[in-house]
């Protein structure tokens, strides 16, 4: 009788020094993961326990004195809600359009018949090597009329290079036989693009969606150079504010003669303020990472790489 061979897993063929060297791997990766993880947990972990200890720098590892009373003080503050109104409204007006333009013109941009497309392109890209400078801008968007205007958020960062070059490179991965099965089927420029090439493009449409959406969640310089009408203010504008008045705001709260502001007494103190807005800023886009993580990888090594 024949013998029959028994298959034996990778894991078994591996060398002392393949093993030696995916151990110290593991170890390595999972120290820099957390010391990555570790200064949000702090936060965290500071904005939950009580204050004074928090303030003598005595939270390292655990809570200590559990309470939600600076998210109550925080988030009573003076212009919160319509600041995250604005925030929330930038975020995704903003990134809904920067997708809808990156993944047209970079669609456009591999079309052989677009009228004078190597100039266009070119044109588009040589623009993330120069800028007017801060003043010329300013004067620009006042022309425009986009001062104190929520449109000053959305519409410069409507055109960006970088993700067009993306979104360009990835399309040029699709096979070219397929928008030619689809022409000779009647199928337009703009029924390609909606039918056959977006469909195919959700990797890549992803990571320009967290680049957009982050760079819009984050940006606070907007707001310090267009606006000066305090009901347009973004979130991240308004809490860098306030971090810089966190004692001011601690005092404030402090001297307060209600019952209420007794009860935050202890909450109201720099650090407690510093660390609670850090996790109000950190945490939305935390909470929407992991929704686009599967197509992250995938989207950035097509993208970036023509296959």
């Amino acid at each position: 009788m024949a013998r029959v061979k028994q298959s034996v897993s990778p894991a078994m063929r591996r060398t002392p020094g393949e093993r030696v060297y995916n151990i110290f791997n593991i170890i390595f990766l999972s120290l820099f993961a957390l010391i990555c993880t570790y200064p949000f947990y702090y936060l965290i972990i500071n904005s939950l326990s009580d204050n004074s200890a928090a303030a003598a720098g005595e939270v390292t590892l655990w809570i200590q004195g559990f309470h939600l009373e600076n998210y109550k003080t925080v988030l009573g503050l003076d212009g919160m809600a319509t600041a995250a109104w604005i925030s929330v409204a930038r975020t995704v007006i903003g990134t809904a359009l920067t997708v809808m333009a990156s993944a047209y013109l970079g669609f456009m941009f591999t079309q052989q018949k677009m009228w004078h497309r190597s100039f266009w392109y070119r044109f588009v890209v040589i623009t993330m090597y120069f800028n007017a400078g801060l003043i010329p801008m300013f004067i620009t968007m006042k022309n425009l009329g986009l001062t104190n205007n929520f449109w000053v958020y959305v519409l410069p960062a409507v055109v960006q290079p970088f993700n067009i070059i993306l979104v360009k490179t990835y399309i040029e991965s699709i096979p070219a036989s397929l928008q030619e099965a689809a022409e000779v089927d009647g199928a337009n420029t703009l029924t390609v693009f909606g039918r056959i090439v977006l469909p195919m493009c959700t990797p890549i449409l992803a990571t320009v969606a967290i680049f957009s959406a982050v760079g819009q969640w984050n940006s606070f310089q907007d707001t310090l150079i267009y606006m000066t009408d305090s009901k347009l203010y973004s979130l991240q504008y308004l809490l860098y504010t306030y971090i810089n008045q966190a004692s001011s705001i601690a005092n404030s709260v402090k001297a307060s003669g209600t019952v209420n502001a007794a009860m935050l007494a202890t909450a109201a103190t720099p650090t407690a303020v510093r660390m609670t807005v850090s996790v109000i800023v950190v945490l939305p886009i935390m909470f929407v990472y992991p929704f686009f993580q599967r197509f992250f990888v995938k989207g950035m090594m097509l993208g970036a790489v023509k296959g």
